[in-house]
């Protein structure tokens, strides 16, 4: 893709579902496009970024995969599952405080081989620590490759420029729903779809220190550098929601776990409360609203992120809800 060789891991494409009793209900064609059905580390959307990554790394001889996110990092999960399927090394380093027990994410990057590296919100620059990991293991021989939070930069977003084929093939025109993290699915997902008839719009999942618009014109700009696109865009063209933070990263949320819910038992299909779980919430309302219209296609993204709902804290809500539905006899 655009001169960028991948090692093919995953078995692509992706199945597509139509999801027949919320579409009926909704009144809505509602599809879901399984990216959590891919198949290593408990899968999600990750994996089509790290397939480029991985290729890269290993071209460049390193021995060890380093990256970067928050306590319950679904990238890091799946950057120390294709670290172990290659037979690499693996530092995750996490900035955020001890949850107070390894968080479901935290615990499969242990099984998985990889190095936790817990390191609290306090302000140090996140390259100043990857430095110090880095340099701590290629005292001990390794070869360190970094890899930035989400997979996002111009090579992970390779891995959503192609789920954007897929989709083209799929569907002929629609809406495309997905959560917006790190920004590397929306901006493959973006530079894809430009020349088609489907509609893209991303959930803005945590709050950027920036104007999220002109972050999004600069990553295009750096993606339309390295990829040599021939077009061009302004901030009017990203169509990013921001309405539904939901409080935040990672916090709880009664109206996601109410998503959830009624995804699970209307589909029989698991989201999650950090990213899919908001941006189910988000079209839930985006249809009361009418800002999505009665019979409209709507193809939803669904980009993993299941161990998300035996973090601590996740956990504790979800069985404060739940627990008057369990009897003991």
């Amino acid at each position: 893709m655009f001169g960028y060789p991948k090692q093919a891991c995953l078995h692509l494409p992706t199945p597509v579902n139509y999801l027949s009793n919320l579409s009926e209900r909704l009144g809505i064609e509602l599809y879901i496009k399984r990216d959590d059905l891919t198949e290593f580390g408990l899968g999600g959307n990750k994996l089509r970024k790290l397939e480029y990554h991985i290729y890269d790394a290993k071209e460049k001889g390193a021995t060890m995969l380093i990256t970067v996110g928050g306590a319950q990092t679904n990238h890091g999960r799946l950057t120390a599952a294709i670290a172990a399927k290659n037979r690499m090394k693996c530092a995750v380093i996490s900035m955020d405080d001890y949850p107070g027990e390894l968080s479901s994410n935290m615990l499969l990057e242990r099984i998985f081989g990889a190095h936790v590296v817990l390191h609290k919100a306090d302000g140090t620059p996140i390259m100043d620590v990857v430095e110090r990991v880095a340099e701590k293991y290629e005292s001990q021989g390794e070869r360190c490759y970094f890899i930035p939070m989400g997979g996002s930069n111009e090579i992970g977003a390779l891995g959503y420029y192609e789920c954007a084929q897929e989709l083209k093939h799929e569907f002929k025109s629609g809406h495309v729903i997905t959560a917006l993290g790190s920004m590397g699915t929306y901006m493959g997902l973006f530079c894809g779809l430009h020349d088609s008839s489907l509609h893209l719009t991303g959930i803005q999942i945590m709050p950027y220190e920036e104007d999220i618009l002109k972050y999004a014109s600069n990553y295009f700009n750096t993606v339309k550098s390295a990829w040599k696109l021939d077009f061009n865009v302004t901030a009017d063209d990203f169509d990013i929601n921001e309405d539904y933070l939901y409080g935040g990263y990672n916090v709880p949320s009664k109206e996601v776990r109410d998503a959830i819910y009624d995804m699970a038992r209307s589909e029989a299909i698991i989201l999650d409360p950090c990213y899919t779980g908001k941006a189910y919430a988000a079209l839930l309302d985006m249809i009361e609203q009418g800002k999505i219209k009665k019979g409209e296609t709507v193809i939803f993204l669904h980009t993993g992120g299941f161990p998300g709902l035996y973090t601590p804290n996740h956990r504790k809500a979800f069985e404060e809800e739940l627990i008057d539905g369990v009897t003991i006899l």
